[in-house]
Formats: C-alpha cells, structure tokens, sequence
C-alpha cells in the first residue's frame, strides 16, 4: 500500500489556484467538503482529494 502523497496548505493552494488564506476559511467554516490531515499545528491535503474539489468548487470561481 502506498502512502498518499500531502501537501502543506501553500502547495495545495497553488495545485487548486487558490490563496492559502482560501484555504483557512474552507477547513474552519467547512464550506468545501475538502478532507485535511492535521499534525499538530500544521495542515496538510492529500494530492488526490484536490482535483476532487477544484471540480465542485470551480462555479465559485467563474
């Protein structure tokens, strides 16, 4: 079984073309069903759930 792959919030902003800020504000007020892990202070993405999201979030971004 292979680990999946995470992104820190700066790189999963860029992956999804969003600010890292943007970000913040999905995960606390749970706006975009977006999964994180969360070590300690630190918030990380699964690369593979990010292309999942861009896809439902891209009407908000037209």
């Amino acid at each position: 079984m292979q680990k999946p792959e995470l992104l820190n919030r700066n790189d999963a902003a860029d992956y999804i073309s969003v600010k890292p800020q943007t970000l913040s504000v999905w995960a606390t007020t749970g706006r975009y069903s977006l999964p994180f892990v969360k070590v300690g202070r630190k918030v990380f993405y699964r690369r593979e759930d990010l292309p999942l999201c861009q896809d439902s979030c891209r009407l908000s971004f037209s």
